[in-house]
């Protein structure tokens, strides 16, 4: 393992000026977009929930439901 700084040198880094500034056109020029610089994405799934997903959870709380309720009256 090396302890030493790995930030570079701000006294010997090319494009600095003193204290550290970047001086006006000297960095690169900015991005346009960035929609297009990952892979192409060809499965886009629906959005929302599907209907047996949502029929199932209907199920179940209905049967939590009747449930208690039929608990709460045996009392």
């Amino acid at each position: 393992m090396d302890d030493r700084n790995p930030d570079p040198d701000p006294r010997t880094t090319p494009g600095l000026e003193r204290g550290g500034q970047v001086p006006p056109g000297e960095t690169p020029p900015a991005e346009g977009s960035t929609p297009g610089a990952g892979p192409r994405e060809t499965h886009n799934p629906v959005r929302g929930w599907a209907r047996t997903p949502l029929l199932v959870l209907a199920v179940l709380v209905i049967v939590f439901v009747v449930y208690f309720l039929a608990w709460a009256v045996l009392l």
